[in-house]
């Protein structure tokens, strides 16, 4: 269960990369920044991706 935990918290912190990053690409669209739109963009795809993939049950959770 401790691991389950863990994994809780480092996805509480991807989400908050994700809100980042949706924050830097909407600043880069607002003030024409290309560079901080795509680094923003990029922050989004990994914060969404971890998020999902710690969030997933593994076989170790269900004991």
């Amino acid at each position: 269960m401790v691991r389950a935990e863990s994994r809780i918290v480092v996805s509480l912190v991807a989400v908050f990369v994700s809100l980042a990053g949706i924050s830097a690409a909407i600043h880069g669209l607002l003030f024409d920044k290309t560079e901080v739109m795509y680094y923003g963009v990029l922050a989004i795809i990994v914060g969404v991706t971890s998020f999902v993939v710690l969030l997933n049950p593994t076989p170790r959770d269900e004991s």
